[in-house]
């Protein structure tokens, strides 16, 4: 039985070929895989007797003629940088389109959004201008706003010197009162 299975996979007879066709048609690659031998052995190792097959070495085949093997010493040429993807103009036209791709197709053409982008860069101009334009302002404005200043700092001051004064003692006023009369009277002498 265990004969039976072996002729039944695996012919007995190595496949024939017309060899006096092949040899003036056929390469060296051609007839050296041809002659290998076409049907692995059958054995039987194991205790319950099943075929088992030995597989060829992958050594046995022939490598293909126009591989050549070792070349693992020679230097590979580096690649070649592309200039035109090297190129900054290259780079953003393809982040554009990346970017339109993922937006999706638009409505407008592209002049007409070049158009509105330019319109919206005019008004953002004007607007900066304006609003300088009113930051500006001439030297007699400063002047006027610093004098401005100046009186309502000494009106500030002025109120807390009434608000301590009217929460100090009678005769602390009564003082203060003296020191103003003698410092206005050594002024007007002095005048």
């Amino acid at each position: 039985m265990d004969q039976r299975l072996g002729a039944g996979l695996y012919p007995d007879s190595p496949p024939s070929r017309p060899r006096d066709v092949l040899v003036k048609s056929a390469s060296a690659y051609a007839d050296i895989q041809w002659e290998q031998p076409h049907q692995p052995e059958i054995t039987y190792d194991d205790p319950l007797r099943c075929p088992r097959r030995n597989i060829l070495p992958v050594a046995s085949y022939a490598p293909h003629p126009g591989y050549v093997q070792g070349d693992d010493d020679l230097i590979k040429p580096k690649k070649l940088i592309n200039p035109v993807k090297a190129s900054k103009s290259h780079q953003e036209l393809h982040r554009e389109l990346l970017m339109n791709h993922k937006r999706g197709v638009e409505n407008k053409p592209e002049l007409q959004r070049v158009l509105e982008q330019r319109k919206r860069d005019q008004m953002i101009k004007q607007r900066k201008q304006e609003e300088e334009a009113r930051k500006k302002i001439s030297p007699l404005e400063q002047e006027l706003l610093k004098r401005h200043k100046q009186l309502e700092e000494l009106e500030r001051e002025q109120e807390r010197q009434e608000e301590s004064s009217q929460s100090a003692p009678e005769f602390i006023k009564v003082k203060e009162n003296l020191r103003r009369t003698s410092v206005m009277s050594t002024e007007e002498k002095e005048v």
